[in-house]
């Protein structure tokens, strides 16, 4: 975990969990009698588990956005699986469980996965943690899950932090309709071949990228996708968060100057902004097209550039060929 404004070592307190009401509406605690001023720590529930996989968001940065149903599974599970358990243990150490823990990442074999399905089908529980966030988002256990649903295991979400959709709500881009794209290619040919299968996707793209790589990324977004509205968010829900916005342009002049950011990064690419086209200028490309092509290859040449319906095109086109002769 990285540095934030969480402290540990401090005890999660809130409101007693027994409460009722007191005769002037407001809500009372069987404890208030003796001190009202002392609110009680919440303490995990250790419960018996269905045996089966349960994927479990942990923190993106600060402690304090984990669920209290989070907590109650980690501490009622067998076994935990993550992909570093010095990660997953500042996690445990921070609200005192102990639990047995087993590496599982892209690096783990097809033998340790049918080994947990087997754990599971003798009647245990495992939950799956990622470093950060939700379980699978960008992340290894796809496989695990696959393999589970065919083996008719049970497995379950327990919902919680991830550094996507707070990317988005942060970064002031359409929240309609949006895509997420992970992790680009490290290599610039790669990358614009994967940015260009987005190109005409209408709403906002959600991307993850690392510091070294993010001004090669955005020059390549800028390059396939146009100088379009972006945001760069980095650190989120820790202690330096910050959020970036501007014009791919604007960001790379940024970037450029500043140098690489450090932290966890996510960029967000606003949707395709349509272009005004003028009558007059669609003819000019028709005319234009006509010295080369004929009639139907001008009009689908132009629609296509233009946007405008292949039909209306190849009408003004006619029109158009006529009047040249």
């Amino acid at each position: 975990m990285s540095d934030n404004a969480f402290d540990p070592t401090q005890k999660i307190k809130s409101m007693p969990q027994n409460v009722s009401s007191s005769p002037n509406g407001k809500e009372k605690s069987a404890s208030d009698a003796n001190d009202a001023r002392s609110p009680k720590r919440i303490e995990p529930r250790s419960m018996p588990m269905k045996p089966g996989f349960y994927l479990v968001a942990t923190p993106i940065g600060n402690l304090r956005d984990i669920t209290f149903r989070a907590l109650d599974i980690l501490s009622s599970v067998d076994l935990i699986i993550c992909e570093d358990t010095r990660v997953t243990g500042k996690i445990m150490n921070a609200y005192g469980f102990k639990k047995k823990m087993q590496v599982y990442n892209d690096h783990s074999t097809d033998g340790q996965r049918e080994n947990l399905i087997k754990i599971v089908k003798e009647g245990q529980s495992i939950a799956v943690l990622s470093d950060a966030g939700t379980p699978l988002v960008s992340d290894p256990g796809y496989k695990l899950v696959r393999g589970a649903v065919e083996a008719e295991l049970y497995v379950t979400s327990i919902p919680g932090p991830n550094a996507a959709l707070p990317a988005l709500q942060l970064s002031g881009l359409p929240t309609d309709q949006f895509s997420f794209l992970g992790f680009l290619p490290p290599k610039t040919t790669a990358r614009q071949t994967a940015l260009q299968k987005w190109e005409g996707v209408q709403g906002s793209l959600i991307i993850y990228e690392t510091g070294p790589r993010l001004l090669d990324s955005l020059q390549d977004m800028q390059k396939t996708m146009g100088n379009r509205e972006a945001a760069v968010t980095r650190e989120l829900t820790k202690m330096y968060e910050e959020v970036r916005r501007g014009t791919l342009s604007d960001l790379i002049v940024h970037y450029t100057k500043s140098g690489p950011p450090k932290g966890e990064i996510v960029v967000v690419l606003g949707p395709p902004v349509a272009e005004i086209v003028s009558t007059e200028s669609i003819e000019k490309q028709i005319q234009s097209a006509l010295q080369k092509m004929s009639v139907r290859d001008a009009a689908e040449m132009v629609a296509k550039a233009t946007g405008k319906p292949k039909r209306a095109i190849y009408t003004l086109a006619l029109k158009l060929a006529s009047d040249m002769k």
